[in-house]
């Protein structure tokens, strides 16, 4: 419709002539195609109701073939089951070491917080032990030079009573 609308309104005959042509072959085309799907649709349900006659010919063949895709769609039935709970159980499995690995993190993540701890206390005290060492080596510097000092003077006093002993004039 869209075509032969276009083929109106165009200025040149020769081009409204050709797509009026246009227009005409594809609504033969359209007919024809409609013809062969009814045909077809009709031989389809032919065979369909021949099948059908024929299946109801050959009831106990069909029963039999019913009961035996019964079984099969039971037993296939019966391995999806079991591959499902094969599944469950490997999925419970994932989650109880999950549930372990969570509980192992916790104790190691407890455990490195008491360290933490511990080094913060252990930290103090070795600060505390810096200061009382730098404090004692200074103390020992004090005490050796104090007895220097007091050696010095014993050694100045031993000399000057040596000096008054044997020298008296000096």
């Amino acid at each position: 419709k869209e075509l032969e609308q276009m083929a109106k309104e165009q200025d040149k005959e020769s081009e409204k002539q050709a797509l009026l042509r246009e227009v005409e072959n594809h609504k033969k085309q359209m007919l024809s195609n409609q013809a062969a799907w009814r045909k077809a649709n009709l031989a389809c349900k032919i065979a369909i109701d021949n099948s059908e006659k024929d299946q109801l010919l050959q009831g106990r063949d069909s029963l039999r073939q019913r009961k035996t895709t019964k079984e099969s769609l039971a037993e296939s039935a019966s391995n999806i089951t079991e591959s499902l709970m094969s599944i469950s159980r490997m999925m419970s499995q994932q989650v109880q070491q999950s549930e372990e690995t969570v509980q192992t993190l916790a104790n190691s993540s407890r455990t490195i917080l008491e360290a933490n701890e511990e080094f913060k206390s252990m930290s103090g005290t070795i600060q505390l032990g810096r200061k009382l060492i730098t404090k004692y080596n200074r103390r020992e510097l004090t005490d050796k030079l104090l007895i220097f000092l007091a050696l010095a003077l014993f050694l100045a006093t031993v000399l000057y009573i040596l000096k008054k002993r044997f020298f008296p004039f000096l």
